[in-house]
């Protein structure tokens, strides 16, 4: 019997409609644009949904022909510009066609891609693909819970299954689950049969954490169902605000064999748990002042999530409003790491030991600080590359923040300046350049939940703090254009 070909095609960008810079072909180039086998060495091995494809699909070599078409992913930024995503998107259909006949694909999109001509890009592109392969040809994808699920992105597939965890350390699992429906659809075991519900609720980034409340009872619900005859599986997406487009807000995903009055019923469920339980997924803010007053009568080391500043979110990076706000109030025992390509050439020109006077962070826009100025001395130069070998959020095994210069006030502070931005998904980006988080009273790392996997071990408190910026967790500061309205929390609404 001749074997069954399986495409695999991955494009993924968390968009951030609220920063005016826009995302390149070049951010893809500098970060992950593969194409074939490229595709297959560069994934395989890594903690990604992508490496759990392949995983899954190696397992089956005496059934499964991988046929790896292209991969392409830049860090969260800002929309993404009409001419790199006409670019990635023709050639995937270029590549597709080429390889053209298929029996199946599994596809890695995130849920939350905007690009200029298309608010829904996600739902655009894998319209796209089904466009080429036809009706027939199953299709399984995967996708981030930080997605804003549409109609478009569901027609498209046969299923859907989104990550499970928050901080997402289950993406390699989801990605050979995804595998293993599309393998058991062709051997026709199964018939997936799917159903979403969308209700016009927006669950805030603060609340998302998966395994405390309020996500942990309606995560629990979800597995609940999975006990049920006939549910193949479930997921819930949190959302993502940050990206303002139609679809913004949570919604649930239930795949049946065949099944879909079990599916709509189950998707209800879930939207019908999140509309009772609605008001305790609102955010709880505090002054930012607050927080860091009770911090400093806290043990430490104690991590600070710079929540207006979340990297891993599409922000700067360069944020000095919490820098400014800790060396205001006396709090210099800390780290903190800051995009600055400048800085970094400016101490690339030094010697280690040299005291220099620089001007750090706060030059992408005027909305997340201005920079913070001293003098200080350059105690490390690396060339920013570094191996995480435990499941950490993003999938990523290898990082490449960039030539990196380590900075020290003789108040105390210490600061880490990077040449490409870099979310703080984990302490080895602190260890590798022989950064002790122990040596620190506070570490600021920029996000809100995705961090939590690096710097819980290490940190006797984890506080989120209140900033400005274009990650803020208050948002009733964006300017919504194109959002459903009316919808929870901005009104009063239980529409589904």
């Amino acid at each position: 019997m001749a074997k069954k070909r399986i495409g695999l095609i991955g494009f993924l960008h968390e968009s951030n409609t609220f920063i005016s810079e826009l995302t390149t072909y070049e951010h893809f180039r500098s970060d992950f644009l593969l194409e074939g086998d490229a595709f297959l060495e560069r994934m395989s091995g890594t903690h990604h949904e992508t490496a759990g494809f392949i995983s899954r699909l190696e397992a089956a070599v005496d059934e499964i022909e991988i046929v790896p078409i292209l991969f392409a992913r830049a860090m969260p930024y800002g929309t993404i510009c009409a001419s790199a995503y006409e670019k990635i998107t023709s050639r995937i259909i270029e590549l597709l066609t080429a390889a053209l006949p298929l029996d199946g694909l599994l596809l890695a999109p995130h849920g939350a891609t905007v690009s200029q001509d298309y608010r829904d890009a996600d739902g655009h592109w894998m319209s796209m693909v089904r466009n080429v392969v036809g009706s027939d040809v199953p299709l399984v994808a995967t996708l981030d819970p930080h997605g804003n699920l549409s109609k478009k992105m569901a027609a498209a597939c046969n299923a859907l299954v989104a990550y499970r965890s928050n901080p997402h350390l289950d993406q390699f699992q989801v990605g050979v689950e995804a595998a293993n429906l599309l393998i058991d659809t062709l051997r026709g075991d199964i018939q997936p049969t799917m159903a979403i519900a969308t209700p016009a609720i927006a669950i805030n980034i603060q609340k998302q954490e998966s395994t405390v409340p309020p996500c942990l009872p309606l995560y629990q619900l979800a597995d609940s169902q999975l006990a049920v005859e006939g549910v193949l599986s479930n997921s819930i997406m949190l959302g993502f605000p940050y990206a303002d487009v139609a679809e913004m807000g949570s919604a649930f995903i239930v795949v049946t064999n065949n099944d879909l009055d079990l599916a709509e019923r189950c998707a209800t469920e879930l939207a019908d748990f999140l509309a009772t339980h609605r008001d305790g997924f609102k955010a709880e803010l505090e002054p930012m002042k607050t927080t860091l007053e009770q911090s400093a009568q806290l043990e430490g080391p104690i991590c600070l999530l710079d929540m207006g500043d979340n990297t891993g979110g599409g922000s700067p990076a360069d944020s000095t409003i919490l820098l400014h706000a800790c060396d205001k109030l006396g709090l210099h025992n800390m780290f903190v790491c800051i995009y600055d390509p400048a800085v970094v050439v400016q101490a690339s020109e030094s010697e280690i030991g040299d005291l220099l006077s620089v001007s750090v962070g706060g030059k992408t826009d005027n909305d997340h600080g201005e920079p913070w100025c001293g003098e200080v001395k350059l105690v490390g130069l690396y060339d920013g590359k570094f191996h995480e070998p435990q499941p950490r959020h993003g999938g990523a095994t290898h990082c490449d923040q960039g030539a990196t210069a380590v900075l020290r006030h003789e108040s105390g502070i210490t600061i880490m300046v990077t040449s490409r931005r870099q979310p703080p998904f984990s302490l080895k980006q602190l260890t590798t350049f022989d950064v002790d988080p122990a040596d620190f009273h506070i570490l600021i790392a920029k996000g809100v939940n995705a961090p939590i996997a690096a710097y819980e071990p290490v940190c006797q408190h984890l506080l989120r703090v209140n900033t400005a910026g274009s990650t803020t967790a208050d948002l009733d500061q964006l300017d919504y254009q194109h959002r459903r309205r009316p919808m929870f929390p901005f009104e009063d609404s239980t529409e589904r």
